[in-house]
């Protein structure tokens, strides 16, 4: 089971829309997926249709540890949604309890129905929901935009995870994914190959495109093969669907060849 965090403390870049989409994907190729909504605005779960959904969630995994089981929904095929919940937010201050809190997360998923993967969409802050997502995981997918913003934010977030995995005593898997890539723009050009020569080994083959139908789908509650299947976004998503499966990313001595435009 490859447990993923999607996470970015600058908000904007794709966190919501990638595990979407992303885990969508997986799930229609056949892999078992779970999404887990852990951020307290919930628009993960309003993403998948549960508009104004007051169901518990995620809040009670975490506060009263509670099984992931009970509180999980078949929400398509081969995919479940474990929603955030309303009390979601009031776990910044519950948890200050014990340090243990911490773990909440991690020890519900070992409890948890096998998944292929799960993907854990988290705030953009890095508070004690985020612990638990960097607790659970083994994996780290980081989306950027292509602006100078973003990959500035990427910068500051970097020290923060080596923070983590130093206390952890173990290396996290970093993945960056392009998001609203335009290959005409020379700015998102400029930070793609920042990226390559920063973060080598890290940067997925797929840049996702900028793309109007994948900001439209939420509102309808759909990903973005339900509402657009031809799209570039659903073609996209299933390019990087592709490469995770494959763990394939570009290579900076091999820019032109290893990397989609």
């Amino acid at each position: 089971m490859r447990v993923i965090s999607v996470i970015n403390q600058k908000g904007g870049v794709g966190k919501t829309t990638t595990t979407l989409n992303l885990g969508h994907a997986l799930a229609l190729a056949g892999h078992r997926v779970l999404l887990v909504d852990l951020d307290p605005q919930a628009h993960l779960t309003d993403s998948l249709g549960l508009h104004a959904y007051e169901g518990e969630g995620g809040d009670a995994v975490l506060i009263d540890g509670a099984r992931i089981a009970d509180h999980s929904l078949a929400v398509r095929e081969r995919l479940q949604l474990l929603p955030a919940g309303p009390r979601l937010g009031l776990f910044e201050s519950e948890g200050v309890r014990s340090v243990q809190w911490g773990w909440r997360l991690h020890q519900a998923l070992t409890e948890a129905d096998s998944y292929d993967f799960v993907f854990i969409d988290c705030p953009p802050s890095a508070g004690l929901i985020t612990i638990n997502a960097l607790m659970a995981s083994r994996e780290l997918l980081i989306p950027v935009s292509s602006d100078y913003l973003a990959l500035n934010g990427l910068s500051r977030l970097m020290p923060i995870l080596d923070h983590v995995e130093q206390t952890l005593k173990r290396n996290l898997r970093k993945w960056v994914v392009l998001t609203r890539f335009q290959r005409q723009r020379r700015l998102a050009r400029e930070v793609q190959q920042k990226l390559l020569d920063y973060f080598p080994d890290c940067l997925m083959k797929t840049p996702i495109r900028e793309n109007v139908s994948l900001a439209e789908s939420p509102s309808y509650g759909q990903t973005i093969f339900e509402y657009k299947k031809r799209s570039y976004g659903a073609y996209d998503y299933l390019s990087l669907a592709h490469n995770l499966v494959n763990e394939e990313f570009c290579r900076p001595a091999r820019q032109d060849a290893a990397c989609a435009t």
